[in-house]
């Protein structure tokens, strides 16, 4: 499937998703209401948020096909992240309200009809369920659209949980369930929240991706013939399918051995073992630094590490 099919095959996924999300809201809304179950009206809310989550994935989705500009050269692929780090955000805060609320009803339990609890819970998971599985391809490679996945997956076992409890409380009476369902259903949503919320956050703070080492980088550069430092490195991504890195490196000799053989054998390098295309590299016969030591990343990876030990023993 090409880019542009792909593209428009998921922006139309995105869109059936939100049709069915809003039904499910509706239904478990009036539903929660008139049963006075608090584990549907939490699904409900669930739901209503997954609803602008979806939104957002939309609209990311949608961004980040936008060619790069003046004002943006590196395009909209952030537009993603943002959406993806919100996301995650409001579904942990989403877990927190459904966790006080479940612990009210725990010392305050209300008299709930679990048949119709069950039936419409039912409904939910199903439809949840059915939104999840078609995000879940576009999910793999996109960190946006995992988000968006996460948030229906994680709703399919909230409904799980409702219908679960519904039949117990069907059977046995005790009331007491619909909230305690409710509060270990939080746990598998704030499971699958936190992992996004840190991903996303990490590139927004433009960390070195998780699998790189940037020291290794380093190293790895500096065993090719003719280098003999580098320096000023940094790595980060744009978005997890596309980054960046620039660095200054000092080569042996005089200008002669600012060739681009040097140059090929380093970016391709860099591009094998460590899978980054896009480099910005310097290089020069003399540290520019009016002090050398950030000529150096090895002293100064040491330097770094003796301040953290002084720093403990104090």
């Amino acid at each position: 499937m090409s880019t542009l099919a792909s593209y428009e095959h998921l922006r139309s996924r995105l869109s059936l998703a939100l049709v069915l999300n809003a039904a499910i809201i509706v239904a478990e809304f009036i539903g929660g209401w008139i049963l006075n179950s608090i584990g549907l009206m939490s699904d409900a809310g669930h739901n209503l948020v997954d609803q602008g989550a979806l939104f957002l994935a939309l609209y990311a989705h949608l961004l980040t096909a936008r060619p790069a500009t003046e004002a943006r050269t590196f395009g909209y692929h952030r537009a993603g992240i943002v959406a993806a780090f919100l996301n995650s955000f409001v579904l942990l805060l989403t877990a927190v309200g459904i966790t006080l609320v479940g612990l009210k009803r725990l010392l305050q339990p209300i008299p709930v009809d679990g048949g119709w609890v069950m039936a419409i819970a039912a409904l939910s998971f199903a439809a949840n369920l059915s939104i999840a599985l078609l995000l879940q391809h576009g999910a793999k490679d996109d960190l946006n659209i995992r988000s968006a996945f996460w948030h229906m997956l994680g709703d399919a076992w909230v409904s799980l949980g409702v219908v679960i409890s519904g039949g117990a409380i069907l059977f046995t009476g005790w009331t007491v369930l619909d909230p305690l369902v409710s509060l270990l259903v939080v746990v598998a949503i704030a499971k699958g929240a936190w992992p996004l919320f840190k991903e996303s956050l990490d590139v927004l703070l433009e960390s070195t991706p998780p699998k790189i080492s940037a020291s290794h980088v380093a190293a790895t550069i500096e065993a090719i013939p003719g280098v003999k430092n580098v320096h000023d490195l940094h790595i980060w991504a744009v978005e997890p399918r596309l980054i960046m890195m620039t660095c200054h490196i000092l080569v042996d000799g005089d200008d002669s051995a600012l060739t681009n053989d040097l140059l090929h054998a380093i970016r391709a390098k860099v591009s094998t073992d460590f899978g980054i295309k896009h480099l910005t590299i310097q290089m020069g016969t003399d540290c520019c630094h009016t002090d050398e030591i950030h000529c150096d990343l090895t002293t100064l990876a040491k330097q770094h590490r003796e301040e953290g030990l002084l720093h403990v023993h104090h």
